[in-house]
């Protein structure tokens, strides 16, 4: 029974932390890496052959 509710804990623990770090909004990671892939086809679409 303590190992079951370690195991829920733990996950519990790793979806917070992934709705914290990973899919905020503004300032998450997967909207950084957004940003900088639009800059960077921004940069790339700019260029002259």
């Amino acid at each position: 029974m303590r190992n079951i509710l370690m195991t829920v804990m733990l996950l519990v623990v790793v979806i917070v932390l992934f709705n914290t770090i990973i899919a905020k909004d503004t300032t998450g990671t997967r909207s950084q890496i957004e940003s900088q892939g639009t800059s960077a086809n921004t940069r790339i679409s700019q260029l002259l052959p």
